[in-house]
């Protein structure tokens, strides 16, 4: 037997703010979250699978119109007409509080009540699904503590919106510890909410599958489903299976020790066509980082502009599938933590940021410290391809980013003595 587990769909995602990218190209990105519902469904055909499992999250918050609604159901009659079945959830992003349209699902479709945990026993198959949706975005109690016991001689499974441990980017709803969800004994987790893939555990197994398509440049690398294998009332296997159409990509390019502008954009060239390649097909969505000590620093940053530029016109170079959403330049001149012979308030500051970017506890602190600064800010802010994200990963850019503001003034003090 076979069955897929899937999460965080986010239908007709709005992506905002992408007419201010150059060349991006709208539709395609738009259109990404349709299109892997569709490769979504066609996989549950083509397996084809006993049934379909939705961790929540379908939408991304309430409909612009029915189409967004009346698309799923298409999908859902798609499985029906094939014999799938589909057992989902609400999560944060579709909860009851937040969709005030509705439509009646097909009789292949069957959603978990939000008022308690409640079980389907599919006596068939030898399987009993227990699971219970979000009724508001924000639930904070630990929901996976009231399910069922498990239904001895069946697999027992739990479908489940939530955090799980805490996860770096993701608000802590409907939290939960892997100890916890190994209490329940049942044979297979299958989470939602944090849209990185993520196997948590296989004894029993708990699965984040991740979302189905990458929506903007954090959400980076293959995107799909998990196919679990059961067999003799196991779960044998859970293999990833990629759905996306657009992959989006950073692009780290190391210029160290690079003499001129063409040599760098050699090695973006050479980034771009190994990113394209790994994207088989796929619309590829680059972000490039460009960083290192390299005497092609002052040209890189005195004609910025320009670079990008050319960043995009090698991408145009590769062919329609690249696309170039953004340049970062986090070059610096060539110089070593000891050729600066001073100790001065400026000096011994580049050093604690050289220090503090290799000390990774202290950079979880230094983000934690910034999850209620976040909490504070306007939607816009965090929300979108541009959304602030205060976590480790960027507290460590940021401080890259100073770095590089600091090794100038201190290189321009140091040839003036």
């Amino acid at each position: 037997m076979k069955f897929i587990h899937c999460a965080d769909i986010h239908l007709d995602s709005p992506l905002r703010g992408l007419e201010r990218y150059e060349g991006a190209p709208i539709a395609e990105l738009r259109g990404a979250t349709r299109r892997a519902l569709e490769n979504l469904i066609q996989l549950a055909i083509d397996e084809p699978v006993a049934f379909l499992l939705i961790a929540g999250d379908i939408y991304d918050g309430d409909w612009r119109d029915y189409n967004t609604g009346l698309f799923f159901l298409r999908q859902m009659n798609r499985l029906r007409d094939a014999g799938v079945p589909v057992f989902l959830i609400r999560g944060n992003h579709d909860a009851i509080s937040q969709i005030t349209k509705e439509l009646t699902l097909p009789d292949n479709v069957s959603e978990f009540s939000t008022r308690k945990a409640s079980t389907i026993t599919l006596n068939d198959l030898g399987v009993a699904i227990h699971g219970q949706s979000f009724s508001s975005r924000s639930v904070t109690e630990d929901l996976s503590a009231n399910y069922p016991l498990p239904l001895p001689g069946l697999i027992n499974i739990g479908l489940l919106h939530t955090s799980a441990d805490g996860r770096e980017g993701h608000e802590d709803y409907a939290p939960c510890t892997l100890t916890g969800l190994r209490s329940r004994h049942y044979d297979y987790w299958a989470l939602g909410h944090v849209h990185e893939r993520e196997i948590m555990s296989q004894d029993p197994w708990v699965v984040f599958p991740g979302n189905i398509q990458g929506r903007h440049a954090r959400e980076t690398g293959v995107k799909g489903c998990t196919l679990v294998t059961a067999e003799d009332g196991h779960i044998r296997q859970a293999e990833h299976r990629a759905l996306d159409v657009v992959r989006w990509e950073e692009c780290l390019v190391d210029a160290s020790q690079a003499s001129d502008e063409g040599e760098v954009l050699e090695r973006v060239r050479e980034m771009l066509l190994s990113k394209s390649d790994d994207a088989d097909n796929r619309l590829l969505a680059a972000r490039i980082t460009v960083s290192g000590a390299c005497r092609a620093h002052s040209m890189l940053s005195n004609h910025y502009e320009r670079f990008v530029a050319e960043c995009r016109a090698l991408a145009n170079d590769i062919g329609s599938q690249v696309w170039v959403e953004k340049v970062r330049l986090l070059t610096c001149a060539e110089t070593r933590m000891d050729e600066l012979t001073r100790s001065d308030p400026l000096t011994d500051l580049l050093r604690f940021i050289r220090e503090l970017k290799e000390d990774e506890p202290e950079l979880l602190r230094l983000s934690g410290g910034f999850k209620d600064l976040r909490q504070k800010l306007p939607v816009e802010l965090v929300s979108g391809p541009d959304a602030i994200n205060l976590d480790r990963r960027t507290c460590s850019q940021l401080l890259d980013e100073a770095e590089q503001i600091l090794l100038p003034l201190l290189l321009d003090q140091e040839t003036s003595r």
